[in-house]
């Protein structure tokens, strides 16, 4: 069974294709679009490889067989086909996995962990992009005259911070430059580069991946390390599975093989035929190809796109943050929408203000764009292999595919992903420590959330009487019922709420229309209005309410319950409440937890954003009820 043939929010054909082409090209393509600034020069860097003709051919022949096998085959060819209801990135591909897989199972749960993974380590990676893409392209000014040297690094910080100053605006309106300027920028790459070519077109002959076996044979622990550096020329192909759902994959894909994967290959081979003719330039090849009268204005342009590809980067980590929350995986976190036409611009002050402290911290720890080089790849290829094993489980399960077939497929794309893994783990003592460790702490949170939850839920409702057995015993009590509406939110719509049960017990009345509320996160990216919401009429003027929303949607309970049909008289603003249960973590004397998951779990739960503002409740309509809950 294919995966449906999604091509985006409008469709690609007709007059929105050169629309939606460019868009791509602005947002989908500016991690790997800015990363010759640095490749060709680390990699000669990084192990101490000698510079010579045939070790720049071995090095242009890794690089082009990596966006060939990595980028083109593996991502653009085949990833992009696993795409859940249009939608990309390695939680929307953990879910197409879970659906295959027998619910509770171990493979499920192996499923649940390697999303964990990739999504910390998505968060190591985006420390990193940004921090190493906008020194690489102001250390341009060193290569203009050393003066500029102590001021990189304060450049590099002032251009960041003011990055993150300006996202509470939203990025629709910058977005509308983004495209221009990289199709400006991946112009540029080109030209520069076949100017180069030009005057020595035997570079080609790296097309030859003979040149790269030869490189191994003749040089193998350097040009092992070398790979540590040519990896580099593939970060950001995960960004072309992870922003399908903006552009459709047909878009992506036109303008990988139209525009962006020639300018890059033009580029690098350009580079290499310069180190060829001036082993000197291997400084910084990629300021040398151009004429020294355009230095100035190379920089000014590469700064550009290396803001835009830190942008693209900042943008997908609060859209991550978004699905973990919705899909359990992290608390409720203030979620700003700063589009009233695209749902998915959305702002998250926390993750904005915590992302800024730690690229800052990174560019003034490491100080350079080489430094940076040692710490930047592994977190990248780490998430390239977890990407790799849920769409093999997702072409087994739900393409169908033989087991055989695809184990072999992917066996090989994992292989070419280790052997850059390896080379990359090299790098550890020298910095590529913390994008683990980041993400180890990510991961850390995101477990200790997603157990806890699951032991709060289990010492909430496990004594919890049903509500099927309380609505009969109604008859025989001799309650008061007074004039209202009373909505109780509730994680078990099968139990009575807490906030019920506390309410009877102080104010002995209940609420002439009760409803037990859940909403419920379901494992697609939205759901239609038609199936938005489910009433179940229980009798004795009791409903029960499912509201079920995707894990792009933010809740809007109010909304929602609105278009309900109750009964008549319809509930209006005025007389409708909520009830909502706070609980209060206190440790037990038998945990569950660990004791230091315990802190953590506890601590997490005293920040999340309250239930109120995040289901958008009406403030003045709310009456929570506390009460202690040992965990």
């Amino acid at each position: 069974m294919r995966s449906p043939n999604n091509d985006g929010p409008s469709g690609s054909s007709g007059s929105r294709l050169p629309i939606l082409v460019v868009g791509a090209i602005g947002v989908v393509y500016g991690d790997i679009g800015t990363s010759p600034l640095y490749t060709m020069r680390e990699a000669f860097g990084l192990g101490g490889l000698p510079l010579g003709e045939a070790t720049v051919l071995g090095v242009l022949s890794l690089v082009f067989w990596a966006l060939l096998v990595i980028v083109t085959i593996k991502y653009v060819a085949v990833i992009m086909r696993a795409d859940n209801q249009g939608q990309g990135g390695v939680l929307a591909l953990a879910t197409l996995a879970l659906r295959g897989l027998r619910a509770g199972g171990r493979r499920q749960q192996l499923a649940i962990v390697l999303a964990m993974i990739g999504a910390a380590l998505f968060y190591g990676d985006g420390i990193i992009t940004p921090a190493i893409s906008v020194l690489s392209a102001v250390e341009g000014l060193k290569v203009a005259t050393p003066a500029f040297e102590p001021y990189v690094v304060p450049l590099a910080i002032a251009i960041l911070v003011g990055l993150f100053l300006v996202q509470r605006r939203g990025t629709g309106g910058v977005g509308k430059l983004f495209g221009p300027v990289m199709c400006v920028w991946f112009a540029t790459l080109a030209l520069l580069g076949l100017w180069q070519i030009l005057g020595d077109p035997s570079v080609l002959r790296a097309l030859n991946p003979i040149h790269a076996v030869t490189l191994f044979a003749s040089h193998g622990w350097q040009a092992f390390v070398a790979l540590g550096a040519v990896v580099l020329a593939v970060t950001g192909a995960e960004a072309l599975y992870a922003d399908m759902g903006h552009f459709g994959r047909w878009p992506i894909r036109f303008a990988w093989f139209s525009f962006v994967l020639p300018a890059l290959l033009l580029n690098y081979f350009g580079q290499g035929a310069l180190l060829i003719r001036d082993p000197g330039a291997v400084v910084n090849p990629f300021y040398l190809l151009a004429p020294p009268w355009a230095l100035y204005p190379m920089v000014v342009l590469a700064t550009w796109a290396t803001v835009i590809a830190s942008q693209a980067v900042i943008s997908g980590a609060f859209s991550l943050t978004r699905q973990a929350i919705q899909l359990g995986y992290l608390p409720r976190l203030e979620i700003r929408h700063t589009s009233k036409q695209e749902s998915g611009q959305v702002y998250l002050p926390r993750v904005n203000w915590a992302l800024m402290v730690a690229i800052v911290a990174v560019v003034v720890g490491f100080g350079s764009s080489s430094q940076l080089a040692a710490a930047y790849g592994i977190a990248v290829v780490g998430a390239m292999i977890i990407d790799a094993i849920l769409a093999c489980i997702v072409a087994i399960t739900l393409w169908r595919w033989h087991p055989a077939a695809a184990g072999l497929a992917f066996a090989s794309f994992v292989a070419v992903d280790l052997a850059f893994f390896s080379s990359n783990a090299l790098k550890i003592p020298a910095g590529g420590w913390f994008p683990i460790a980041f993400a180890a702490a990510v991961f850390a949170l995101m477990s200790t959330w997603r157990t806890g939850r699951e032991v709060l839920f289990q010492r909430l409702y496990r004594d919890a009487p049903s509500l099927r057995s309380f609505l009969a015993s109604l008859p025989h009590q001799k309650l008061v019922r007074v004039p209202g509406t009373a909505v109780f939110l509730t994680g078990n719509p099968d139990a009575v709420p807490r906030a019920l049960l506390h309410n009877l017990k102080h104010n002995k009345v209940l609420h002439e229309r009760v409803v037990v509320l859940k909403v419920q996160t379901e494992e697609v990216p939205q759901v239609p209005e038609s199936e938005r919401v489910q009433v179940e009429h229980l009798g004795g003027n009791f409903h029960r309410v499912l509201l079920r929303y995707g894990f792009l949607e933010h809740p809007n309970v109010t909304a929602a319950l609105a278009r309900c049909q109750l009964g008549a008289p319809e509930p209006t603003y005025m007389d409708t409440s909520y009830f909502l249960s706070r609980e209060n973590l206190i440790p037990s004397d038998r945990p569950d937890l660990q004791p230091w998951r315990e802190q953590i779990f506890m601590q997490m739960t005293n920040t999340a954003l309250d239930a109120t503002r995040y289901f958008r409740l009406p403030p003045d309509r709310v009456v929570e009820i506390g009460s202690q809950v040992e965990i």
